[in-house]
């Protein structure tokens, strides 16, 4: 990129801008820049401490979980920032899920439970819904995306003027034509798990003989089309000795990004990441983005923690299979439904009028005791999917 400065966005009382000179750093002014400051000090940190997943002639990816810089997409996540600086927070990222069609049967999955799922028009709205909303990351997941025959007409369908494109699939439906035609639709990255290097083990968690090799093919398919691939892993505290291996594994690989999500709890003393084990990931997640070789890592460990806070329902929405509206894919509690009346706004509006999700919290809601206590409040035997307002009551 030519050293210039770069007007990144211009809005009334804010003007940002990049500085390309010596390297990357966005610059604030204007009535608004206070508000806007702590927002860019997070980005500019990243960009001066951290390898970017690429660089291109033109732009910068940060990583495989944000958008290109510059750009408009980029521009719509520095609104977003500013507006949640000013108290306004907004979806940034909404999941959806999908179908409940897949060959693996995970222990952890739970979009199997009922009937049906939406149809493309019904998926389209609420892609249009979040777009309105300011959401400038829209990611594809359960069951496995590639099991719907629309789903090229889904990623091509949102604006990439407004959004990048994720989706999740555990690769067993990839092909190489597959690969290319996502590629041409648009997608900004793809996302596959593989949860141990040794085949057996990942094969046990997925329930599926042959689940790693498809995986693993999966990637290099994705990698020869060009696009971003992301190799995924959840973490246990059983599985904290695997993590140097699989890093090692997705820089054999290629990937661009090693993504590390840290385990959930479903009820009060499950097991989950200690903070002994926790500083193990942040130093991984430091080490590893030193300029150098081997991808970029990601963890939700510093980007939900120090960095952001817990994403759910500040700056993140999950849309179910039938349409029922979570804060995030892992809180069993329900909101609303896309499809009702008051849509996806609706159903934001209350969740951001509730005292747990209007403070900032570093650590992932489903890891603090303070919130699971509402977990024992569930009855024995109901879904994964519970009404939030039952547990107020």
């Amino acid at each position: 990129m030519d050293d210039e400065l770069i007007n990144i966005l211009t809005i009334p009382g804010l003007s940002v801008d990049m500085e390309t000179a010596g390297g990357m750093r966005l610059t604030a002014s204007g009535a608004l820049s206070v508000a806007c400051k702590p927002a860019l000090n997070r980005i500019n940190e990243r960009l001066r401490e951290e390898k970017p997943v690429r660089v291109d002639e033109d732009s910068v990816i940060a990583s495989t979980w944000l958008p290109p810089i510059p750009g408009k997409v980029f521009n719509r996540l520095i609104r977003a920032e500013v507006s949640c600086a000013l108290g306004k927070y907004v979806p940034e990222t909404v999941s959806i899920e999908l179908t409940r069609e897949c060959k693996c049967n995970c222990e952890h999955c739970t979009v199997s439970e009922g009937e049906g799922e939406m149809t493309t028009d019904q998926i389209k709205g609420i892609i249009d819904q979040a777009l309105d909303m300011g959401a400038f990351i829209i990611t594809f997941t359960e069951g496995d995306p590639l099991l719907r025959d629309d789903i090229f007409e889904l990623v091509d369908y949102v604006d990439k003027d407004k959004a990048i494109v994720n989706i999740f699939t555990p690769g067993t439906e990839m092909t190489p034509e597959k690969a290319t035609k996502l590629k041409d639709a648009g997608l900004h990255s793809l996302l596959i798990s593989i949860y141990s290097t040794d085949p057996a083990k990942h094969n046990l968690t997925r329930r599926l003989e042959g689940a790693y090799n498809w995986a693993v093919d999966a990637i290099k398919m994705g990698l020869d089309a060009g696009l971003l691939v992301t190799m995924t892993t959840h973490i246990s505290p059983a599985r904290m000795h695997e993590l140097p291996g699989l890093y090692e594994f997705a820089g054999e690989l290629g990937v661009h990004e090693f993504s590390i999500w840290e385990s959930v709890a479903k009820r009060v003393g499950d097991p989950v990441i200690s903070e002994q084990d926790r500083q193990v990931i942040l130093d991984m997640h430091r080490t590893c983005n030193q300029p150098g070789p081997g991808p970029r890592v990601f963890t939700s460990s510093f980007f939900e923690g120090e960095m952001l806070g817990c994403m759910a329902g500040r700056r993140w929405a999950h849309v179910c299979v039938d349409g029922g509206i979570k804060a995030c894919p892992y809180m069993p509690f329900e909101f609303g439904n896309v499809l009702d009346e008051n849509g996806l706004s609706g159903a934001w509006k209350t969740i951001r009028s509730l005292k747990d999700f209007k403070e900032r919290r570093n650590l992932c809601m489903m890891q603090d005791p303070q919130f699971l206590i509402n977990l024992d409040q569930i009855p024995e035997g109901s879904e994964s999917k519970y009404t939030y307002r039952n547990i107020l009551k």
